[in-house]
Protein backbone atom coordinates (compact mmCIF):
# COMPACT_ATOMS: atom_id res chain seq x y z
CA UNK A 1 0.00 0.00 0.00
CA UNK A 2 1.05 3.35 -1.03
CA UNK A 3 2.42 5.52 1.83
CA UNK A 4 0.34 8.69 1.97
CA UNK A 5 -2.63 6.20 1.33
CA UNK A 6 -1.97 4.18 4.46
CA UNK A 7 -1.80 7.67 6.25
CA UNK A 8 -4.76 9.10 4.80
CA UNK A 9 -6.73 5.60 5.32
CA UNK A 10 -5.74 6.55 9.06
CA UNK A 11 -6.80 10.18 9.15
CA UNK A 12 -10.00 9.36 8.00
CA UNK A 13 -10.34 6.59 10.83
CA UNK A 14 -9.87 9.49 13.48
CA UNK A 15 -11.84 11.63 12.04
CA UNK A 16 -14.81 8.97 12.17
CA UNK A 17 -13.86 8.50 15.80
CA UNK A 18 -14.31 11.96 16.23
CA UNK A 19 -17.67 11.98 14.29
CA UNK A 20 -18.78 9.71 17.03
CA UNK A 21 -17.34 11.46 20.00
CA UNK A 22 -19.37 14.56 19.10
CA UNK A 23 -22.70 12.43 18.59
CA UNK A 24 -21.86 10.80 21.99
CA UNK A 25 -23.51 11.92 25.71
CA UNK A 26 -22.01 10.26 28.35
CA UNK A 27 -18.68 11.01 29.55
CA UNK A 28 -18.08 6.99 29.57
CA UNK A 29 -19.02 6.78 25.69
CA UNK A 30 -16.77 9.71 25.17
CA UNK A 31 -13.53 8.34 27.67
CA UNK A 32 -14.20 4.91 25.70
CA UNK A 33 -13.62 6.84 22.20
CA UNK A 34 -10.72 8.96 23.55
CA UNK A 35 -9.14 5.83 24.40
CA UNK A 36 -9.67 4.64 20.96
CA UNK A 37 -8.66 7.99 19.55
CA UNK A 38 -5.17 8.02 21.97
CA UNK A 39 -4.53 4.59 20.34
CA UNK A 40 -4.82 5.45 16.95
CA UNK A 41 -2.89 9.06 16.96
CA UNK A 42 -0.37 7.10 19.04
CA UNK A 43 0.29 4.54 16.45
CA UNK A 44 -0.01 7.32 14.02
CA UNK A 45 2.33 9.67 15.17
CA UNK A 46 4.78 6.84 15.79
CA UNK A 47 4.79 5.77 12.43
CA UNK A 48 5.43 8.86 11.26
CA UNK A 49 7.90 9.52 13.32
CA UNK A 50 10.44 6.89 12.83
CA UNK A 51 9.67 6.24 8.64
CA UNK A 52 7.95 8.63 6.97
CA UNK A 53 9.07 12.13 7.93
CA UNK A 54 12.94 10.71 8.48
CA UNK A 55 12.53 9.55 4.62
CA UNK A 56 11.57 13.13 3.65
CA UNK A 57 13.99 15.19 6.06
CA UNK A 58 16.42 14.37 3.12
CA UNK A 59 14.23 17.10 0.60
CA UNK A 60 15.48 20.43 1.38
CA UNK A 61 11.67 21.66 -0.17
CA UNK A 62 9.72 19.73 2.49
CA UNK A 63 11.55 21.21 5.76
CA UNK A 64 9.34 23.61 7.00
CA UNK A 65 5.93 21.04 6.60
CA UNK A 66 8.18 18.54 8.38
CA UNK A 67 9.15 20.43 11.35
CA UNK A 68 5.93 22.28 11.97
CA UNK A 69 4.53 18.31 11.57
CA UNK A 70 6.57 17.18 14.45
CA UNK A 71 5.95 20.37 17.01
CA UNK A 72 1.97 19.50 16.16
CA UNK A 73 2.71 15.87 17.20
CA UNK A 74 4.12 17.51 20.31
CA UNK A 75 0.97 19.83 20.88
CA UNK A 76 -1.46 16.47 20.10
CA UNK A 77 0.75 14.65 22.53
CA UNK A 78 0.71 16.53 25.46
CA UNK A 79 -3.17 16.93 25.34
CA UNK A 80 -3.06 13.27 24.66
CA UNK A 81 -1.73 13.27 27.91
CA UNK A 82 -3.90 16.02 30.05
CA UNK A 83 -6.98 14.28 28.68
CA UNK A 84 -5.72 10.56 29.96
CA UNK A 85 -5.10 12.54 33.89
CA UNK A 86 -8.63 14.34 33.95
CA UNK A 87 -10.43 12.94 36.73
CA UNK A 88 -13.63 11.52 35.80
CA UNK A 89 -16.11 14.73 35.85
CA UNK A 90 -13.74 17.49 35.02
CA UNK A 91 -15.70 20.03 33.41
CA UNK A 92 -11.91 20.44 31.55
CA UNK A 93 -12.84 16.84 29.28
CA UNK A 94 -14.98 18.12 26.89
CA UNK A 95 -12.96 21.74 26.15
CA UNK A 96 -9.74 19.71 25.68
CA UNK A 97 -11.30 17.34 23.28
CA UNK A 98 -12.27 19.76 21.30
CA UNK A 99 -8.85 21.45 21.29
CA UNK A 100 -7.43 18.06 20.19
CA UNK A 101 -9.64 17.56 17.80
CA UNK A 102 -9.20 21.10 16.22
CA UNK A 103 -5.32 20.16 16.37
CA UNK A 104 -5.66 16.98 14.52
CA UNK A 105 -8.24 18.25 12.18
CA UNK A 106 -5.24 21.24 11.16
CA UNK A 107 -2.22 18.92 10.92
CA UNK A 108 -4.65 16.50 8.65
CA UNK A 109 -5.99 19.37 5.90
CA UNK A 110 -1.79 20.68 6.04
CA UNK A 111 -0.43 17.04 5.52
CA UNK A 112 -3.23 16.29 2.90
CA UNK A 113 -3.44 19.84 1.27
CA UNK A 114 0.21 20.77 1.40
CA UNK A 115 2.58 18.21 2.06
CA UNK A 116 1.10 14.75 0.45
CA UNK A 117 1.00 17.04 -3.17
CA UNK A 118 4.70 17.50 -2.54
CA UNK A 119 5.65 14.10 -1.69
CA UNK A 120 3.74 12.67 -5.01
CA UNK A 121 5.65 15.16 -6.95
CA UNK A 122 8.96 13.96 -5.27
CA UNK A 123 9.05 10.64 -4.27
CA UNK A 124 8.64 7.61 -6.98
CA UNK A 125 5.42 5.57 -6.73
CA UNK A 126 7.63 2.64 -6.03
CA UNK A 127 9.28 4.01 -3.06
CA UNK A 128 5.86 5.13 -1.58
CA UNK A 129 4.60 1.68 -2.19
CA UNK A 130 7.52 0.35 -0.47
CA UNK A 131 7.79 2.85 2.44
CA UNK A 132 3.74 2.17 2.73
CA UNK A 133 4.57 -1.69 3.51
CA UNK A 134 7.30 -1.01 5.66
CA UNK A 135 5.18 1.56 7.41
CA UNK A 136 1.90 -1.15 7.92
CA UNK A 137 4.66 -3.42 9.15
CA UNK A 138 5.64 -0.88 11.96
CA UNK A 139 2.20 -0.05 12.83
CA UNK A 140 0.75 -4.05 13.54
CA UNK A 141 3.72 -4.23 15.59
CA UNK A 142 3.39 -0.72 17.24
CA UNK A 143 -0.25 -2.16 17.98
CA UNK A 144 0.51 -5.39 19.27
CA UNK A 145 3.08 -3.57 21.62
CA UNK A 146 0.67 -1.04 22.62
CA UNK A 147 -2.28 -3.31 23.61
CA UNK A 148 0.60 -5.35 25.51
CA UNK A 149 1.80 -3.02 27.51
CA UNK A 150 -1.75 -1.47 28.20
CA UNK A 151 -3.53 -3.87 28.49
CA UNK A 152 -6.04 -3.48 25.94
CA UNK A 153 -7.79 -6.39 23.98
Amino acid sequence: MNALELLTEDHEKVAELFSQLEDSESESARLNLFGKIKTELETHTHIEETLFYPMLEDYEELQDLITQAYEEHKQVKTLLREIEQLARGSVLLDAKLNVLQENVEHHVEEEEGELFPQVEDIIEEEELENLGNEMMTAKQEFQKAYKATSGRK
